[in-house]
């Protein structure tokens, strides 16, 4: 079965523009689009997507509470934010709402189509700026969650190395570019290493990595 999508943008041309590529996804089905975030959970009630792609900045009904309400009344559904927005203000927000991802709308495709699938399969994506406001919140406050005990020897010296580039808020594009390795590559070392870890997301693995001050 395809992921079904719900569009949530007021603005048409956005909404047009993800149309027509992710029209070419076989796996994905675009299911409607909505103008605000009223117009959202009214089309979110009439039948559930699997994922909602949820601007923030929007008339009558913004997407922070829109998110808010989906999620309370429908738990199943995966949010990703898809925003212009990265500041700290607008990305915590959006998180503590129940967003499953984070991107902003300069993202190349590909990697839009990576965070719908991760979405659907139940992880989360971040966009490494809106990343990084995450992971300087939890080392401030200090509430990483319960992280398991985990030693960095258990990953291999590329492992750490990938690592190191993700806790500096580094897309895997980049830490490809960086490393001189394929991009593919890059994102078989990354679920190496939060399987090491027993973490679920690069985000968690990047909060752990700075809590224990691997690279510090």
């Amino acid at each position: 079965m395809p992921i079904r999508v719900l569009l949530v943008d007021d603005h048409p041309m956005v909404v047009k523009g993800l149309r027509l590529f992710l029209h070419t996804q076989k796996d994905i089905e675009i299911i409607g689009d909505a103008r605000n975030g009223k117009e959202a959970l009214a089309k979110v009630a009439e039948g559930p997507p699997d994922v909602v792609l949820m601007d923030l900045m929007m008339p009558v009904m913004d997407g922070i509470e829109a998110t808010k309400k989906i999620k309370a009344s429908f738990p199943q559904v995966k949010v990703i934010v898809l925003t212009s927005f990265s500041d700290r203000d607008h990305v915590l927000p959006a998180i503590r709402a129940g967003a499953e991802g984070y991107q902003l709308k300069e993202i190349e495709a590909d990697e839009l189509v990576d965070t719908i699938r991760a979405a659907y399969r139940g992880m989360t994506q971040l966009h490494p700026r809106a990343a990084g406001h995450l992971v300087s919140h939890v080392t401030t406050t200090g509430d990483s969650g319960k992280a398991p005990e985990r030693d960095i020897q258990t990953l291999t010296r590329r492992e750490r190395e990938v690592l190191e580039k993700i806790t500096a808020g580094k897309s895997n594009k980049e830490i490809a570019a960086e490393l001189f390795i394929a991009e593919k590559t890059v994102k078989t070392h990354v679920s190496g290493i939060l399987n090491k870890l027993d973490l679920h997301d690069r985000t968690q693995a990047a909060v752990y990595a700075m809590k224990k001050g691997w690279f510090s």
